[in-house]
C-alpha cells in the first residue's frame, strides 16, 4: 500500500469559509437562494453547511431574495423582455411562482408601452405592411415575454 498524498481534494466542511465564498458570489450579484446554495453545491461545500451558511445570510440581511426580485424585474425589462418571459426564469432561479407575479405587480410598469418600445427599437417606426409581417413581429414579442393584448397594442403602429 503506498503512502502518496492523494490527488483529489476533500470537501469543504468550514461553515466561515462557505459563508465567505457566499458573500463573494453575492458582492458580484443578487443571487437567490436557491442560486447560491446551487453554487456552493458545485464547490463542494456540504448541503446542511450550506444550508447554515445560507441561514445567517439572510438573518444578517445580506441575502435577500425580495431585493434580488425587485432588481432581476427592472433590469429584465429594461432591455426589453415582457412579463411572463420574466415571471418564467425568475421560476427557474427558485422564486415562488407568486412572489414573482407580485413583483411583477408592484414594480409598475406599464407592459403595453414597453412591448411598443421593443417593437419600434427591432423593426422601426413603420406599420408592419401584410399579414405575413404583422405575424412575424408578433412572434418576436411573444419569444419576449408579452402578452396577447400588450403584443396586440405594439403592433397598432399609426392606428388611430
Amino acid at each position: 500500500m503506498s503512502s502518496r498524498p492523494s490527488n483529489k481534494p476533500e470537501a469543504p466542511t468550514d461553515q466561515a469559509a462557505c459563508t465567505r465564498q457566499a458573500l463573494d458570489l453575492l458582492a458580484r450579484r443578487e443571487h437567490t437562494r436557491f442560486e447560491l446554495e446551487q453554487k456552493l453545491r458545485a464547490r463542494g461545500y456540504p448541503k446542511d453547511i450550506a444550508a447554515a451558511a445560507l441561514d445567517g445570510l439572510e438573518q444578517s440581511g445580506a441575502l435577500a431574495e425580495a431585493r434580488f426580485t425587485e432588481s432581476f424585474v427592472r433590469a429584465r425589462a429594461a432591455r426589453g423582455q415582457g412579463p411572463k418571459r420574466i415571471r418564467m426564469e425568475l421560476v427557474e432561479r427558485g422564486v415562488d411562482a407568486a412572489e414573482a407575479a407580485a413583483a411583477l405587480l408592484a414594480a409598475g410598469f406599464d407592459w403595453h408601452e414597453l412591448a411598443g418600445r421593443a417593437r419600434l427599437k427591432r423593426f422601426g417606426a413603420a406599420a408592419p405592411k401584410d399579414y405575413k409581417e404583422r405575424a412575424r413581429q408578433a412572434r418576436f414579442l411573444q419569444y419576449r415575454g408579452f402578452e396577447g393584448g400588450q403584443i396586440e397594442s405594439a403592433l397598432r403602429v399609426g392606428e388611430t
